[in-house]
């Protein structure tokens, strides 16, 4: 039985978890976090948010309009951005 893949070690990975640091600040900024899970094998990226960003109204915008759109933006290859619980 094959043994799960360690997602840290996607060839994407470290541009990723670049992106994310540089856009941390911001969502910290509004109480919020945001963590780095996964980026699967079609490179879309899993992320998990925490504190304020959990229930908010707005955090899906940020997600798409933010989050989404800058790691597009400056990774090619990312197919897209999911919210994790």
């Amino acid at each position: 039985m094959p043994t799960p893949q360690d997602t840290t070690q996607h060839p994407l990975w470290d541009q990723v978890a670049f992106v994310i640091e540089r856009i941390r600040p911001a969502v910290q900024a509004d109480g919020g976090d945001i963590e780095l899970v996964e980026i699967t094998q079609s490179n879309a990226v899993r992320i998990r948010m925490h504190g304020a960003c959990v229930g908010c109204p707005s955090a899906s915008m940020t997600l798409r309009m933010g989050i989404e759109r800058n790691l597009q933006d400056r990774v090619p290859g990312i197919t897209g951005v999911e919210a994790v619980d």
